[in-house]
């Protein structure tokens, strides 16, 4: 009998890809849930224009503890990959008490519902933002853990902690990935991140400006010591994210782990800036992106980049696309937005 995967936040970005990675490469039966707090239906639409396939989406916010435990009396879960939470880190500044109300009882649902109903496996969609500022690149798991620069960030965090006490005293297997700056689409075109409230992440700021739905590019700082004094990120495409995911699931569903509680990066190991994501944007497109210099942002470290070696002896994940196909496909799938439109 087929093992029925769990993904929240199932029509958010890496929520979609992982669903459609699923569909393509495992023969695990899916089940979405996700409200369509920052997402759209549209979503799985275009998942089946992809695949052929129709996704059963439970429309259930995740705080409502009853409705959720309809969706695991309705289903047989066996792994659930939990993507859902609120993730800007301009909004988590500027409203804490939602990102911590969102964030932390969604998470302890999930754990009651495990517990309740004997699922053993877990995959935690973290973040790279936990390490905060650091001081020794690239950061590995090992690294010591700084003060968090927003509400978003101390959410995984804890998120992560309370998971590391819950899975040794319950017995559940859990991997907490902290991926760092997932960008890009799907190489069909035809699927990629479709927020509902105006994006804030670099690569759909850069595709949207240049096709003239979203204002100038805002480089934000350009005074950091970095070598162009723009901001250093670790991006990784989105299907390699997706890809970690489904790993990391496998792993636990073959008994490889060592332990209850595990925590993995996903990053290329590549620093890239602001300005060079944008030179590489030119580059693919051929044409000139109108960008402005501006202030440093609240909330933003100056650089942070992954040692990947972790993923890659435990999971066999090696990243596959760089920089260049990252803005192809991000690029692709705008236009293929703005037609859809």
């Amino acid at each position: 009998m087929k093992k029925t995967i769990l993904v929240t936040g199932g029509a958010g970005y890496i929520g979609s890809i992982t669903i459609l990675e699923l569909l393509r490469n495992t023969d695990f039966e899916v089940v979405s849930l996700d409200n369509y707090l920052n997402s759209s239906p549209k979503t799985f639409q275009r998942i089946k224009k992809i695949t052929g396939k129709d996704i059963l989406n439970y429309e259930i916010d995740l705080r409502d503890l009853n409705s959720l435990r309809k969706v695991f009396e309705n289903q047989k879960i066996e792994g659930i990959i939990h993507f859902a939470a609120l993730k800007s880190v301009p909004e988590s500044l500027a409203k804490p008490h939602w990102y911590y109300d969102n964030n932390f009882n969604s998470q302890l649902n999930i754990m009651k519902c495990c517990e309740e109903f004997g699922v053993q496996n877990l995959i935690f969609s973290s973040s790279c933002s936990v390490y905060g500022e650091v001081q020794n690149l690239p950061v590995d798991e090992n690294t010591p853990l700084s003060e968090v620069k927003c509400p978003y960030a101390h959410t995984k965090r804890v998120g992560e902690e309370m998971l590391s006490f819950w899975a040794h005293q319950s017995g559940v297997n859990t991997i907490a990935l902290r991926y760092f700056n997932p960008v890009g689409a799907d190489p069909s075109g035809l699927l990629g991140e479709d927020p509902r409230n105006t994006p804030t992440n670099l690569v759909p700021v850069i595709t949207g400006s240049a096709i003239g739905i979203l204002p100038p590019v805002k480089v934000f700082g350009s005074d950091y010591p970095t070598r162009d004094g723009s901001c250093i990120r670790d991006y990784v495409h989105v299907n390699d994210i997706a890809d970690a995911h489904i790993k990391a699931l496998i792993y636990l569903f073959e008994h490889k782990n060592t332990s209850f509680f595990d925590i993995i990066n996903l990053g290329t190991g590549s620093g890239v800036t602001v300005l060079e994501m944008i030179q590489a944007f030119e580059k693919v497109t051929g044409q000139k992106l109108n960008y402005i210099l501006s202030n440093r942002r609240d909330g933003d470290v100056a650089q942070i980049y992954s040692n990947p070696q972790k993923a890659k002896k435990l999971l066999n994940w090696i990243p596959q696309y760089d920089v260049n196909q990252m803005m192809e496909t991000a690029w692709k799938w705008q236009i293929n937005l703005k037609n859809e439109i």
